[in-house]
Formats: C-alpha cells, structure tokens, sequence
C-alpha cells in the first residue's frame, strides 16, 4: 500500500468547545494579518486540521468572525503579560513592558475588528456567536445583554487597570497619588497616543519618560540664579 493510499490518521480526540478555541487561536492572526480576505482553508491549515472541520465547529465563516472579535476583546493574555513583568525591574522598565504589551493588544484588538467590519461583522456581530460562548468558562456562556456586554468592559478596564497598579506598588510610598489613580492616569495617557499622528506618536520609553518626569527638563544651573 503506497503512502497515498495509506489511510488519513485523525487529529487527537478534543471536545467541541476545545477544538473552537483552537480554531479561533490560529484564526485570530490570520484576521489580524489578511483582513476579511482570510479564507477557512487558511485557517484551517495553521490549525492542522481540514477545512471541513472548520465548518464542523462553526457554521460559516462570518459565525468564526464573530468568535474571534468576543476573544480579541479579551484581556486574558494582556494581563497575564502585564502579570509576567518582574516587579525587581526598575518602575520605568516596569511600565515601558507594560506599554508595550497594550499598545500590542490593541493594535490586535484595532486589527481584528477592522477585519470584522471589512466583512460586515460589526464590533459585537449580528448574532451572539454560539463558539464563542461556548468556548468561554460555564460562567459566561449566557448571551450577554447589552448591559451585560457594558458590564463585561467595565470589568475588562477595571481589571487592567488594578495590573498596571500592581507595577506600580513597590514604590507605593514614594508615590504622589494611590496607585490605582496613578494607574488610571498611565492609561489616559497610553490610549490617546494611539490616534494617527503620521509617525509621531511617542515610544513607550518616551511615553513612561514623560509619565514619570513630566515636559520640563530640570533647569540648567544658571537658570536656579
């Protein structure tokens, strides 16, 4: 018997709600990557498995669209980045990583529902998407209301914020305002310098330098007399 006539081994066992996270993990760069011109059978391949699994799990491609915008939104893997940040680092290296992985995960964020909307799929989709909520923890399989989706974000801000208050901690004594506030004001901050600004937008070093420093340089020794 040649290898073409060798019969095709199956994928390892996996649950239905196993198998539509991993779908939606191969599918979330490729979205971010090609916009709405990704295709099932590209995903399909950075999942290793056949595209008619894909539709096994999902019903079409605008139902994994959907998913992938409920999983983007997220922030799981951001605050397990900002969580990973050894608390040793000086404060500036500190908030430089955390920046860093939050302009990542928003420019992913900014990506994915860039794509969805490409593809007609407006931030939360026309339909709940059943693989998302099936995908997630018991707790939050019911289909959110609009108040629940408000709650959801709510909670999403809150929780990053108390992780880039957490950075700040070690210092809590030399600090000028609690570290939650000071927290809330880093984010205020970060989250403007993403408006296009052809280039200009400061690094995340540049952005912590100001933070931290302020505008002002200390004067010159000939300006103090």
């Amino acid at each position: 018997m040649t290898n073409a006539d060798a019969p095709r081994r199956r994928a390892p066992g996996m649950s239905p709600e196993r198998r539509r996270a991993m779908i939606v993990q191969a599918a979330l760069p490729l979205l971010a990557t090609h916009g709405a011109a990704v295709t099932t059978a590209q995903v399909a391949r950075a999942a290793g498995i056949g595209e008619a699994t894909v539709f096994r799990a999902f019903p079409d491609k605008d139902a994994l669209i959907d998913a992938c915008v409920v999983e983007a939104l997220r922030p799981d893997s951001v605050l397990a980045e900002l969580a990973a940040i050894p608390l040793a680092q000086p404060l500036g290296d500190r908030l430089t990583a955390a920046a860093t992985a939050l302009r990542a995960h928003l420019d992913r964020v900014g990506a994915v529902l860039a794509a969805a909307h490409a593809a007609g799929r407006p931030g939360r989709g026309r339909r709940e998407p059943p693989p998302a909520d099936a995908a997630a923890p018991k707790e939050r399989r019911a289909a959110p209301s609009a108040g629940g989706r408000a709650s959801a974000r709510e909670e999403s801000v809150a929780a990053v914020r108390a992780a880039v208050a957490a950075l700040l901690a070690p210092e809590r004594d030399r600090l000028r305002l609690p570290a939650d506030r000071l927290a809330a004001a880093f984010l205020a901050v970060l989250v403007p310098s993403r408006t296009p600004l052809a280039g200009a937008a400061p690094t995340p070093a540049e952005l912590v330098d100001l933070f931290l420093h302020g505008a002002l340089a200390p004067a010159a020794p000939e300006e103090d007399r």
